[in-house]
């Protein structure tokens, strides 16, 4: 079993609610169980740390910061963990941090940026 076969609980970061629902729904076409959705940067790390997640989706834009801010606030602490930007600024993400998916968000795309995430 891959890891991203055994990975079940994401945190989704996330300020416009109606997107992070739809990443929740498409990652739970993709096997996903369970989901927490933050809109900012402490929120993210509090619920990392309440919950650790085996992937983070992240959009750049949050309340209070970046998603990439969070990222790495919470990898700080909990260490590696596979991430996936979802983000309409993905010209902000795309040169170093790795997977990029651009909204509006397609399910193929999804799908394909968490199994690089998982296998990098």
């Amino acid at each position: 079993m891959t890891e991203l076969e055994k990975a079940r609980h994401v945190l989704i970061i996330e300020d416009e609610i109606l997107v992070a629902f739809e990443v929740e729904a498409l990652l739970a076409e993709q096997g996903f169980t369970s989901f927490d959705i933050a809109d900012s940067p402490g929120d993210a790390l509090a619920l990392a740390l309440a919950n650790p997640p085996d992937l983070i989706t992240a959009d750049y834009r949050i309340v209070g910061g970046t998603g990439v801010e969070a990222v790495e606030a919470i990898q700080r602490r909990l260490g590696h963990i596979p991430v996936v930007y979802v983000t309409g600024n993905a010209d902000q993400v795309r040169d170093g941090l790795k997977p990029v998916v651009d909204k509006p968000i397609s399910p193929r795309h999804l799908a394909e940026a968490c199994a690089r995430a998982f296998a990098a």
